[in-house]
């Protein structure tokens, strides 16, 4: 092999790593798990997600929040061995990934009426670098009426479409 067929093949090497890596940090699949999203998505559904900071009312978004807090039984409706159970703790305990609808972003009336979360909540509008996300179920779903506003820094990306199963 030559010094020429040499680099060439290193470069290609070079350029595919730094396309894979522009690739990883823009974009992260993500997979629905549990019943919060329905009927839109479904548990089991993957998606693909962009990481960005820029988004709009209406959109799905994947954001990153705290656990919360442990409790004493099951919340109403989950029952123990049931198709509805608790999942299990995620790989990173303390946090984990949600999938909502943003249903307010900066400069948006904050909801009241069916946010408890909000109710004392001094603003009148979304902050900037932050949004409220609702599930599309909100019956199942643990989300801004619970736990407020999700942070800047909680908000993870936007989804570009839903990916056909494996």
């Amino acid at each position: 092999m030559t010094w020429s067929r040499l680099f060439l093949s290193a470069g290609g090497v070079l350029a595919l790593g730094a396309a894979l890596w522009w690739i990883r940090r823009r974009y992260l699949v993500a997979t629905v798990d549990g019943p919060s999203m329905e009927p839109t998505l479904r548990s089991g559904d993957m998606l693909l997600v962009r990481r960005t900071k820029l988004v709009r009312a209406g959109q799905i978004v994947v954001v990153r929040i705290e656990d919360p807090p442990p409790i004493d039984g099951l919340p109403p409706g989950l029952e123990p061995g049931g198709e509805d159970e608790l999942p299990e703790k995620p790989d990173h305990p303390g946090w984990r990934l949600l999938v909502k609808r943003a249903v307010a972003v900066p400069g948006d009336p904050v909801p009241r009426q069916g946010f408890p979360a909000f109710r004392d909540a001094p603003e009148t509008v979304v902050p900037r670098h932050a949004l409220v996300v609702l599930g599309d179920n909100p019956d199942a779903s643990w989300d801004s009426r619970d736990f407020g506003f999700v942070r800047g820094d909680e908000f993870v990306g936007v989804m570009v479409r839903r990916l056909a199963p494996p």
